[in-house]
């Protein structure tokens, strides 16, 4: 509940005073509490978290500590209550989640709340941008459950077994290692497959050669996101000279991580790296994104994001080089920025591992 606790903070460095949180993940962000209906309503004073019959008794449990929690219904919707905190606590003006609300539902509120509606989705991508040490738990507790369901698949990698085959093996390990869900469905893709970035795990024998196997876990709604690439056989000069690469672009990037670097210029350390070795058109997308309570959120390091990465931000670092119809190699570990450079929360290691 701390993070309701941050945006009351914030709110009162803001024009407008209060903030109306639709969205489910920002839901999560806000209370902690998962729902797959309500709405939460903040003010630099006070919270109100609005839902139905479903969720009453679980939010007043988990919610009323931190939030006044109201029961909506047919009779009595979301914006008739929502009128009614307006009408007690003098709001006339309130942001709202410009990136998710929906059309159709910006034209009822529009229509029926007496407040007047202010895009403000920049506002808590901003917040959540920064993890709290609470956060920073939760995403280590997904890794650990990632890296040891990944540690317990490496016995059983061979050419025997498909690439689908050994992705429903992974899936099934982060399931019964404790995680809620996948991130994402895993990418495993092996042999000249490996060039394709985000692949398709298929119905063909892993073959010889590299082997990418880019995973995650979900644990009470906080993501975990890594690559390895590991090679099937005795690796040719060539796929040697591409994976020292990668491995140095990526150290390249995390050196250069420090608080208040641009995207672009974490970004730039390691393209410079491969543009250096002769793969410059072969890395096609960002160094790495933000991750937490999405796989891809706030804040970016590509090329063009010149924003500033703030302190407590996560984010992945995951360079490249994909020579298509030959291989590819990626390798992705996720990054805490620190106030003296960055935390690196993956354990996995990261020199080549010959299989077979």
């Amino acid at each position: 509940m701390e993070n309701i606790e941050r945006i009351k903070l914030s709110l009162a460095k803001e024009d407008c005073k209060a903030i109306l949180i639709s969205s489910p993940v920002n839901r999560l962000f806000a209370t902690g509490f998962p729902s797959s209906a309500g709405m939460l309503l903040v003010t630099e004073n006070k919270a109100w978290f609005f839902t139905d019959f479903r969720y009453i008794e679980a939010a007043k449990i988990a919610v009323s500590e931190h939030a006044e929690v109201i029961l909506t219904t047919k009779q009595w919707s979301y914006t008739e209550k929502l009128n009614e905190v307006f009408e007690e606590n003098g709001i006339s003006a309130v942001g709202f989640e410009d990136g998710t609300v929906t059309y159709a539902e910006y034209k009822e509120w529009e229509e029926k709340l007496t407040a007047e509606l202010r895009p403000n989705q920049k506002f808590l991508q901003t917040l959540r941008a920064v993890k709290s040490e609470s956060d920073l738990d939760k995403m280590k507790a997904a890794q650990r459950i990632a890296e040891k369901s990944f540690e317990e698949i490496l016995p059983i990698i061979s050419t025997d077994i498909t690439e689908k085959q050994l992705t429903a093996e992974l899936i099934s390990r982060m399931l019964k290692n404790g995680a809620d869900d996948v991130s994402f469905s895993p990418i495993i893709v092996s042999a000249e497959r490996s060039s394709l970035p985000h692949g398709v795990p298929g119905d063909t024998k892993i073959g010889k050669g590299f082997l990418t196997i880019d995973f995650g876990a979900k644990l009470d709604g906080w993501y975990s996101d890594t690559t390895r690439t590991l090679c099937i056989g005795q690796p040719s000069d060539e796929m040697v000279k591409v994976y020292e690469t990668v491995l140095e672009a990526q150290t390249a990037g995390i050196a250069a991580v420090c608080v208040g670097i641009a995207g672009e210029d974490i970004d730039n350390a390691a393209r410079t790296v491969i543009e250096k070795a002769g793969f410059g058109d072969c890395f096609g997308h960002g160094f790495g994104h933000g991750i937490g309570l999405e796989v891809h959120e706030s804040p970016r390091a590509a090329p063009g994001h010149k924003d500033k990465i703030p302190s407590g931000a996560v984010i992945s670092a995951e360079p490249g080089i994909y020579l298509p119809g030959k291989f590819g190699v990626r390798i992705e570990d996720v990054i805490r920025i620190t106030e003296n450079g960055c935390e690196n929360i993956t354990n996995l290691p990261k020199g080549l591992t010959v299989l077979g």
